[in-house]
């Protein structure tokens, strides 16, 4: 299909203004970092490194990145273990009720996150009776992130099929033998850039982990929320979201290299 002249202008302008308004205030936010000013003014009467430096030696902030970090690997590592099981079962084996455990996996990625976060705390304190802490912003964590790692590894089995796997047991190979050695190495980078996905979504998740997360703990996300409107601390909270967009970008950008060098190489 071709299109017109005065289509191609229109679709060209409301691309760039969706883009401006997503990007613009990323923007604003990039340069209110460097600002002389401790309040969110624009523009910014002056430039300064002055923020970056008490950022990076700021106590709360830096325990905030550790707890983001170690809550972000933890949930991403349950979620390879989990969402490549769920898809190896959904796709290689034939049971009662297959897809509606397809269903239930997919729901929490669909859900609001507010809905998530009640359910979760409902569960974790009046069903299971546990206290909220960082073990439970983890599982709850997981709960979404299965989603990323299920939708890549289901798309490569189905692209694998399964005439390798098949050989191997002809030979004479165990099932784990047949894992390890033909299907896992085929998975290795749907794996990865589902890992990659799964990290940056647990990273910078906010409104499931309000709900999940015990008094004195704090993610990244959580930390930018509690002193966003404190006295003099504008400017930091402005390189720390700075900080959190860059750890939240990158790893999208290497699952999506990945995934356009795969369907290059196809």
């Amino acid at each position: 299909m071709r299109l017109g002249r005065l289509s191609k202008v229109t679709l060209g302008a409301i691309t760039g203004l969706v883009l401006a308004l997503i990007y613009v205030p990323l923007l604003v936010v990039l340069v209110n970092s460097f600002s002389t000013s401790k309040n969110l003014v624009w523009p910014p009467p002056g430039f300064t490194l002055e923020w970056w430096g008490k950022a990076f030696r700021n106590a709360g902030a830096l325990e905030a990145l550790w707890t983001s970090v170690l809550v972000a690997l933890s949930s991403t590592i349950i979620a390879l273990v989990l969402g490549t099981l769920i898809s190896i079962a959904l796709q290689r084996y034939q049971f009662f009720g297959r897809d509606t455990v397809s269903l239930l996996v997919i729901l929490p990625i669909a859900l609001p996150g507010i809905v998530t976060g009640i359910a979760l705390n409902n569960a974790f304190r009046t069903i299971l009776d546990l206290k909220l802490t960082i073990l439970t912003v983890i599982i709850a964590h997981a709960t979404f992130c299965i989603v990323t790692v299920f939708n890549n590894v289901l798309a490569r089995l189905r692209r694998m099929g399964t005439n390798f796997e098949e050989a191997s047991s002809d030979l004479g190979a165990g099932l784990w033998t047949t894992f390890r050695l033909v299907t896992f190495p085929q998975l290795r980078s749907a794996l990865f850039a589902g890992g990659l996905l799964a990290f940056a979504l647990s990273f910078d998740e906010i409104v499931v982990t309000t709900f999940t997360i015990g008094g004195g703990v704090e993610t990244l996300p959580i930390w930018i929320l509690n002193n966003l409107f404190r006295p003099n601390q504008a400017p930091v909270v402005s390189v720390i979201a700075v900080v959190l967009v860059v750890v939240s970008v990158i790893p999208i950008y290497i699952a999506q290299r990945i995934a356009g060098s795969e369907q290059t190489r196809r």
